[in-house]
């Protein structure tokens, strides 16, 4: 009588070798990227809107267009990633609210930023750099308000 595996014993070998978590490779959109940056810079108190003031008005009459949405509409606009296998540069372009630390915002929206895309995604965050657009002042019109007034 020759001696063969139990049928529980055969099915618990693993076949291929190695954690199943590390066979394959996982690949990330720039796309996933920019959003995850975009949610987490858009959170920093200080920062009133993303991108400058020509791509938030495109932006805002392409949102209201039918099938109009674009690439860079909502949470993506004034973002932009460049990933790699383990790695990720960002550039933000942010509108900062009056009278609040320039400085201040851009370390917080780094410090956010990095920790979000980091956690969220695993890559290396190896730079983010932050262009400020303009600065919000308190009797200033929202941008996205004025496209629609003329629209009608």
């Amino acid at each position: 009588m020759s001696e063969t595996a139990h049928p529980d014993e055969r099915s618990m070998t693993k076949r291929g070798g190695g954690d199943p978590a590390t066979r394959g490779r996982t690949t990330i959109a720039d796309g996933v990227v920019e959003k995850i940056a975009g949610l987490a810079a858009r959170d920093v108190v200080g920062v009133h809107a993303m991108g400058s003031g020509f791509s938030r008005t495109l932006g805002a009459v392409r949102d209201r267009v039918p099938g109009g949405g674009g690439a860079k509409s909502g949470v993506t606009r004034g973002v932009k990633a460049e990933v790699g296998e383990v790695q990720t540069a960002l550039d933000l372009e942010i509108v900062v609210e009056y009278g609040v630390s320039i400085s201040d915002v851009a370390g917080a929206v780094r410090e956010n930023v990095i920790a979000a895309v980091e956690r969220m995604t695993g890559l290396e965050v190896v730079e983010v750099n932050i262009a400020v657009s303009d600065v919000k002042l308190p009797d200033e019109e929202e941008d996205e308000e004025q496209p629609e007034s003329r629209l009608q």
